[in-house]
């Protein structure tokens, strides 16, 4: 860990590499109010400016190769092949078998899910708030990455926790209706609706495809107002990047 990132704790392949931004250091950022200091949202009203410099910067500072490719995030099922010769529409998770290409999440309490292969000649990311883990959008990743599930790497990273999490009880529903073990990941609360955990959630759908290689967890964009902008305490506020990608 540095002062600008998380780095993944997991036995990462050679050549596989995972960051997972913090929000607050003006050397790197220059975004102001709501988004101070290293927004990387370019959607949610920060100056276009501020977010195409704090871009730069990151790209520069993280070492990479080109561009982090940025998607349109809607909470959806889609996954991007950023191998392809075009990248268009919304996507919620991506993956690239080439060295020097990065996928890129973007939240502000969802839970980001980055994917290796064992070898490391394929890596994935995927935005898993709870609407996208209620739709698939793990199962959607790992089908995509067209490799044996035991063959799977999987670190989740910084996330709201199931202390700040509530939720109606339609969406405990939504997860008890595919799998009657969901219910473990919610707990009533004194006004008798449900705190939710979107890391134990994750984990059950992972055990359930085969991939038991499971790592990270416990960070909480919530509680830590030093590291994480969190949507659900600040209402408007920027957006933290998790990436991953390959190089030699």
């Amino acid at each position: 860990m540095n002062g600008n990132w998380l780095e993944a704790d997991w036995p990462a392949p050679p050549g596989v590499h995972v960051i997972s931004t913090f929000r607050g250091n003006p050397s790197l950022g220059v975004s102001q109010g709501p988004w101070a200091s290293l927004n990387l949202g370019d959607h949610v009203g920060d100056d276009p400016a501020a977010v195409a410099e704090n871009r730069g910067r990151l790209r520069k500072a993280a070492g990479l190769a080109s561009e982090p490719k940025w998607l349109a995030q809607v909470h959806g099922t889609r996954v991007a092949d950023l191998d392809s010769a075009e990248l268009a529409g919304p996507a919620d998770a991506a993956l690239t078998r080439r060295e020097g290409v990065a996928c890129a999440i973007l939240t502000a309490d969802c839970l980001p899910i980055v994917f290796a292969t064992e070898s490391g000649d394929a890596v994935a990311a995927a935005h898993a708030g709870w609407r996208g883990l209620a739709a698939g959008v793990i199962e959607s990743t790992v089908r995509s990455l067209a490799a044996p599930p035991e063959s799977l790497l999987a670190w989740l990273g910084p996330a709201i926790s199931i202390e700040h999490f509530e939720v109606g009880s339609e969406v405990r529903e939504a997860f008890v209706r595919r799998d009657l073990r969901a219910g473990e990941a919610f707990q009533v609360n004194a006004r008798g609706r449900f705190m939710a955990d979107l890391g134990v959630l994750a984990r059950l759908q992972l055990q359930s495809l085969g991939v038991e290689r499971v790592y990270g967890g416990g960070e909480c964009t919530y509680a830590r107002t030093d590291r994480y902008f969190s949507y659900r305490r600040d209402g408007p506020t920027g957006r933290q990047a998790t990436l991953i990608w390959r190089e030699h």
